[in-house]
């Protein structure tokens, strides 16, 4: 390696991503269900407790119940009159398929896409799969995605969901198959020592989400936030990892990207794990 390239390598090793804490405010909330009217407006109560981490005496407050919308197109026209900071709701609006773990439900489906509003979604109530813990607070919040670094958003936003007293994990799972392409490639070229350079990508791809996580703590202590910060940083399957990792801290709410810049449908890794982790809260941004 020339001297300019380790001199350029050092310098791009040197440049940290910062973070920026910025409070997330959620004026408005609608809570979507398919009850009937006044069952709506008497779940109400339980979810402002659940959310008590966004809730204040000046949060505005509605329902929509089972006669408010009957097809996709009501219920996003309905959406976008209510203009809310957050949308509440659950799996499988208006269906029965909650009993068979294959999707959302059409009308959420499309509802994390078309809005540019957070949905949080609950749990069927009918299913009975919510962990012990689940709706009950949100004192264990955890912050999911491959790409951590630099990730302002999801980290303020994970942080206004967890209560005072509670904890934030910032979560990075590196994908190891991923990983083990890059170095099945790495492998057949013969200039590169493979050994040497796995252990370097491996070391510098889950160094820099610590470094980030490390900014991100630095950042909370100095607003004084009341908010815990665990930090999970490794590599697996994505899957497995968060299976493993939601039930081991008993987590009351994940917060994942659903939106993916280059299509119309869900991110990729998040639609497998949304339909798949039905046993708590997800807050998909």
């Amino acid at each position: 390696m020339t001297s300019i390239n380790t001199f350029e390598s050092a310098f791009k090793a040197a440049d940290k991503a910062v973070f920026t804490y910025r409070p997330v405010a959620v004026d408005r909330v609608l809570l979507v269900t398919d009850l009937a009217r006044d069952q709506a407006d008497a779940m109400i109560a339980p979810v402002r407790a659940f959310l008590s981490a966004v809730d204040d005496a000046r949060t505005e407050w509605s329902a929509l119940g089972a006669e408010d919308f009957d097809n996709v197109k009501s219920l996003l026209d309905r959406v976008e009159e209510q203009r809310a900071d957050l949308i509440v709701t659950w799996r499988h609006l208006r269906s029965d398929a909650w009993r068979w773990p294959f999707s959302l439900g059409e009308y959420l489906d499309v509802l994390v896409q078309a809005t540019t509003t957070p949905v949080l979604v609950l749990p069927h109530p009918e299913a009975g799969r919510e962990l012990p813990h689940t709706v009950a607070n949100t004192d264990r919040v955890m912050a999911m995605t491959d790409h951590l670094t630099g990730d302002d958003r999801l980290v303020n936003c994970a942080l206004a969901f967890t209560q005072p007293g509670g904890t934030c994990w910032l979560t990075h799972i590196e994908g190891e198959a991923a990983f083990a392409r890059t170095m099945a490639a790495i492998s057949k070229i013969p200039e590169i020592e493979t050994e040497e350079a796995g252990d370097a990508l491996k070391a510098q791809l889950l160094k820099e989400p610590h470094d980030f996580i490390r900014a991100c703590r630095a950042a909370i202590e100095a607003e004084k936030l009341p908010v815990e910060i665990g930090e999970i940083v490794t590599m697996g399957d994505h899957l497995e990892q968060y299976r493993r990792l939601i039930e081991e801290h008993e987590i009351d709410l994940l917060v994942l990207y659903t939106k993916d810049e280059d299509q119309l449908a869900m991110h990729g890794l998040a639609y497998p794990l949304a339909v798949e982790m039905r046993q708590i809260p997800l807050l998909m941004l």
